[in-house]
């Protein structure tokens, strides 16, 4: 995987000595860790948080219980350090839905470790889930929402939500050019494939430049082309959400028959 904004060593020398320490006390077998947020998604802040995310399993005797048991490991924030992970069970059933966050974590650009044949197989399956309506559904949420910050505060948009809201966008645009084909992770790889008209490539990279030297908390002032090609994109998530429709499938099967080997794996 290759890493647009490598994370420091000293950095990765603490993910992995927090990691080790919550596979240990916990007693859970960690399938895969990566950054996700900012950091991977391209356009950190010199003080942006690490957000570290991962999968893991536990014992098959820890799920053959009949009490109701937590499906996450969260640990408090400690500086800017944000780390927490979900059960192997709670990812699975997420991913037949689809939810894509977890097809977001299985495709971080930042890995912090994995089972490579663990996290393949997670990804394989995700991948093999129809999603280009619940995700359509999901970004263009994500893109109302942040854009409405943006349109609350015409002359102190926070640079962070002002590209939280153009990733989302990016992302519609590429469910819209390419249905069906696995959704990049970081803004670079999505702006890429978006044909942007020149004008908006300027503003895109005068805005990067800004950001790549800004606070967490800097603000700035509205960028209309940008403004313009949110609203369209919008509109024409909107517009097209309706026919959207996902050629109806059981995976089901396939998640129980992947849950147990996995965690059978784990008795080994």
């Amino acid at each position: 995987m290759c890493e647009h904004h490598p994370i420091p060593a000293e950095m990765r020398a603490e993910i992995s000595k927090q990691l080790d320490a919550i596979a240990g006390e916990e007693g859970v077998r960690i399938l895969f860790a990566v950054e996700s947020g900012s950091r991977a998604w391209g356009f950190p802040s010199p003080d942006s948080d690490f957000d570290v995310r991962f999968v893991y399993a536990r014992p098959r005797d820890w799920y053959l219980s009949i009490d109701s048991r937590r499906d996450v490991i969260e640990r408090p924030i400690d500086g800017d350090l944000d780390i927490n992970g979900w059960d192997l069970k709670k990812a699975l059933q997420l991913a037949i839905k689809p939810n894509p966050v977890l097809l977001e974590w299985l495709r971080s650009p930042i890995l912090y470790r994995a089972e490579a044949d663990a996290m393949a197989r997670l990804a394989a399956f995700a991948g093999s889930v129809p999603f280009t309506r619940r995700s359509t559904h999901h970004y263009l949420q994500q893109a109302d929402s942040r854009y409405q910050d943006v349109v609350a505060k015409p002359d102190a948009v926070r640079l962070k939500t002002y590209f939280y809201a153009l990733r989302a966008v990016l992302a519609l645009r590429w469910l819209r050019r390419h249905p069906g084909q696995p959704l990049p992770m970081d803004f670079a790889s999505l702006r890429s494939a978006s044909a942007l008209a020149p004008d908006e490539e300027d503003a895109l990279d005068a805005l990067l430049r800004r950001k790549a030297q800004a606070r967490e908390q800097e603000t700035c002032a509205r960028v209309p082309v940008l403004d313009a090609l949110t609203e369209s994109e919008l509109a024409d998530a909107t517009g097209r959400l309706d026919g959207l429709e996902e050629p109806a499938a059981d995976h089901l099967d396939e998640a129980n028959a992947l849950f147990r080997a996995l965690v059978q794996e784990s008795e080994q």
